[in-house]
């Protein structure tokens, strides 16, 4: 996995001094030791890190600005032991831009009820604490995350760790750059955007490059090196005989390591976490970047095909999410309309990522109809069955939404006459409705496709973001959907005005 920030959650308590200093110290006990258990726990993905309790307006103002500051913070826990009076939180949350988690819970699991007292009940005040913080939340339009349970729960710890991985996706966005080589494909619509709004609203920044300044990497990668990724290659996968030392297309497995090193030397330099070709710009180029792409994302570059840079941006978060496991960039190739069942054949060009392969990718050569280069070298394989998801980013112009369509991977059938790694899925909550609501919600072509990110953590990193999700899965009815998407028109239209 390319570099990501080193993150760390900070824990924050909220209380008051009407308790005393007895009590006080109680809860920074109590309240060290939830941090540390949470941070132990297997379940738990980055280290959680208890900062401080906080009694005052000016300690919490202090401490949303050192977070702010702090470059391995990737949000707060935020947790009120006791009762919090919640105007003290203002100045500090009004200045917080670091994401937040209010986790509604309390120290103790079961009510000690033959000892019970006041001492205990006021010192246990979580129950009406955390509606006090809950409510400033909300009256200053706050997104956050809300996670209600005993803090030893397995479900509660999934559901902090949902949001974490999100965390941490949006902190590795900020500051990120990523390389368009040409434009995107001519005279398409949904890869298009505004990459000015978007570095505003995601903190990322897109900017094209000539093909000419990859030809110049790619034609300065030496014979040694190529001997070297060669031999990797080798060793990782299945190499088809024409392309093995001696083979008649030897030449070009050589080309493709060329492609490759010469990708990774300018990402490298460039400090980029991904990237986007386009078959219609490939000038100096012998092949279409096929397996170099496909290679690149497998280390957790961000990538899609034609120019789409917000696919691109949406898979290395993707990524992230998953420690770079089981997500790929991925199209809606074609369709199976069977009466037995209706299914997606997933695939593209060449680029689809090995980290989803059912099992050793083959190394094969074939022609392409398009782009009007030699015949391109790529990985070849089979997708995993299981649960999995489509993402898909795009501009509305007045915003960014989000649409996310739940699916089951089956068993890929046999396809001789197709040499391109490719996955097959069932849409949920039936393919009718999921294709009608993806349209609907103009949801492009190009995706995140991923077994590992969940739709609890993209609705999580929406909410961080604060765009509009919308969530096509085994509930969702056409009817309904569509009503959601013409009231969140007017929502988002408004929301701006309605912040203050």
């Amino acid at each position: 996995m390319i570099a990501s920030p080193v993150s760390e959650i900070w824990f924050v308590t909220g209380s008051q001094h009407l308790y005393g200093p007895g009590p006080l110290k109680q809860v920074e006990g109590n309240s060290q030791a939830i941090a540390e258990a949470l941070s132990a726990s297997r379940r738990i993905p980055y280290k959680i890190v208890f900062k401080k309790l906080l009694t005052t307006p000016d300690e919490i103002t202090q401490l949303c600005i050192d977070a702010n500051a702090a470059p391995q913070c990737a949000g707060l826990i935020l947790w009120m032991h006791t009762f919090s009076p919640s105007k003290m939180w203002i100045r500090g949350l009004t200045l917080l831009r670091k994401p937040f988690l209010h986790l509604h819970t309390q120290y103790n699991r079961d009510l000690p009820w033959a000892t019970i007292d006041m001492d205990f009940m006021n010192l246990n005040q979580a129950a009406h604490g955390d509606r006090e913080a809950g409510f400033i939340h909300t009256r200053m339009r706050l997104g956050r995350k809300v996670v209600v349970g005993h803090w030893s729960d397995p479900e509660v710890q999934d559901r902090i760790a949902a949001w974490m991985r999100a965390a941490r996706a949006w902190q590795d966005w900020q500051g990120a750059k990523f390389a368009r080589f040409g434009d995107n494909m001519r005279q398409v619509a949904v890869t298009e955007g505004d990459k000015v709004a978007s570095e505003m609203k995601f903190g990322f920044a897109v900017n094209g490059y000539g093909v000419g300044d990859l030809v110049a990497k790619v034609d300065a990668v030496s014979e040694a090196a190529i001997d070297a990724l060669i031999a990797e290659y080798a060793k990782t996968y299945a190499l088809a005989a024409a392309l093995k030392a001696g083979g008649a297309r030897h030449a070009s497995l050589r080309y493709s390591a060329r492609l490759e090193l010469g990708l990774r030397a300018f990402l490298e330099e460039g400090g980029f976490k991904g990237f986007t070709t386009t078959f219609e710009d490939l000038h100096g180029l012998t092949q279409l970047p096929g397996m170099a792409p496909q290679r690149l994302m497998a280390d957790g570059y961000g990538f899609a095909g034609e120019g789409d840079w917000k696919t691109a941006a949406l898979v290395r978060a993707m990524k992230v999410m998953a420690d770079g496991e089981g997500t790929s960039f991925m199209e809606d190739y074609t369709y199976h309309l069977s009466p037995k069942g209706h299914q997606v054949l997933g695939a593209h060009m060449l680029e689809i990522c090995p980290s989803i392969a059912a099992g050793r990718p083959s190394v094969q050569i074939h022609p392409l109809g398009i782009g009007g280069k030699a015949d391109p070298v790529r990985l070849v394989f089979e997708a995993l069955a299981g649960p999995a998801l489509n993402a898909s980013l795009v501009d509305l112009g007045n915003r960014f939404r989000l649409v996310v369509n739940e699916v089951k991977a089956v068993k890929t059938p046999k396809l001789p006459k197709l040499p391109v790694a490719r996955a097959v899925w069932e849409c949920l909550p039936d393919f009718k409705t999921a294709c009608a609501a993806w349209i609907y919600a103009g949801g492009a072509h190009h995706t995140g496709y991923s077994y590992k990110v969940t739709s609890e953590m993209l609705e999580d990193f929406a909410t961080i973001a604060g765009i509009e999700m919308v969530l096509i899965g085994a509930d969702t009815r056409l009817s309904d959907f569509k009503q959601t998407l013409r009231n969140n028109e007017v929502y988002y239209h408004l929301a701006q005005g309605i912040r203050a």
